[in-house]
């Protein structure tokens, strides 16, 4: 199992690599390049995490609680101040104890996201992490405007070793919804992953798509627990900001699985999108393996991206 977790936080640190080369060596200068905490430290602390994609909002949180602390603290030296921040950025990011409750409960997930952000992709790799946990996993392909996306997640589900319930090209995503609650209930599956049609210009007729989806899984399916998560590219940054807005103002999102985060030096996203929308990050994509889609941990991401447990084994 340390082995394991060895082997994961390895590959978050690797794949936050050019977010750290973006954000960290700046954070770093700044505090090499002034010799008092004022005003003018402050503003340059600032604008590195909002240039790093951390998002104004995130960053004026980040930047209170650290003044807070180095007035509380009687901080005086610039470099003493690091630590302090990366607490002040760990706090931002915590995901709550309730995030992986559908874990140990019959659950409906549906997987929500434009086309292109690896939506397909991550509900492939999400099948065969539950599966490997023992959960019988079903997978519904009610994407059916775009005629790869059911090859696609054919191809996962073969992959993962998982059914899927899947309708004709262009049918009505509500009736393949229908027939996939119909078979989970029957074959007593443990968790039903849903992909929906990755539309955002036309959002009236998404919001009616999702509103007639959840009518039916609410009637057919009463009392099983539910999840919204939104898929998002870490490479897009603020853009991902604001395509978690606009599908949080179309269904109440309960999750964010975040991908592409090693080819991006905008990982600051992350940050940005829990403290600003308060939706948990769930899930983070570091890679093409299927064990490259990780559970989040506010924690391994923040000593990834400071690359903190490397200074501790150095310093041993």
């Amino acid at each position: 199992m340390e082995k394991e977790k060895v082997g994961l936080f390895g590959r978050l640190r690797a794949g936050l690599a050019k977010s750290r080369e973006n954000i960290v060596r700046g954070i770093d200068a700044v505090f090499g390049g002034f010799s008092a905490i004022d005003e003018e430290f402050y503003e340059e602390l600032e604008e590195i995490l909002i240039m790093g994609d951390i998002g104004i909002h995130a960053a004026g949180a980040i930047l209170e609680s650290l003044r807070h602390r180095v007035k509380e603290e009687h901080i005086k030296e610039p470099a003493l101040c690091k630590q302090v921040l990366i607490d002040s950025i760990r706090e931002q990011m915590t995901t709550g104890t309730a995030a992986y409750e559908f874990e140990s409960r019959q659950s409906v997930i549906l997987i929500i996201g434009v086309n292109g952000v690896g939506k397909t992709t991550s509900i492939g790799k999400l099948a065969s992490s539950l599966k490997g946990q023992g959960k019988k996993v079903l997978l519904a392909a009610a994407d059916t405007y775009r005629a790869a996306a059911g090859e696609q997640l054919t191809e996962w589900a073969h992959r993962a070793g998982v059914d899927m319930i899947s309708g004709a090209e262009g049918a009505d995503p509500a009736s393949v919804i229908y027939d996939a609650v119909k078979a989970a209930k029957a074959r007593k599956a443990d968790v039903l992953l849903c992909d929906t049609a990755g539309r955002l210009h036309n959002k009236k007729n998404l919001m009616d798509e999702l509103r007639k989806i959840n009518r039916i899984i609410d009637k057919e399916f009463p009392g099983v627990h539910r999840e919204n998560l939104v898929v998002l590219d870490g490479t897009t940054g603020q853009n991902a900001l604001s395509q978690a807005r606009e599908f949080g103002d179309v269904t109440e999102l309960t999750g964010i699985i975040l991908t592409k985060m090693d080819g991006t030096a905008k990982g600051g996203i992350a940050v940005a999108i829990q403290s600003e929308l308060q939706i948990p990050v769930k899930y983070i994509g570091v890679g093409e393996a299927i064990e490259d889609l990780q559970k989040f941990d506010a924690e391994q991401f923040v000593d990834a991206l400071f690359d903190v447990r490397a200074d501790r084994e150095d310093a041993v």
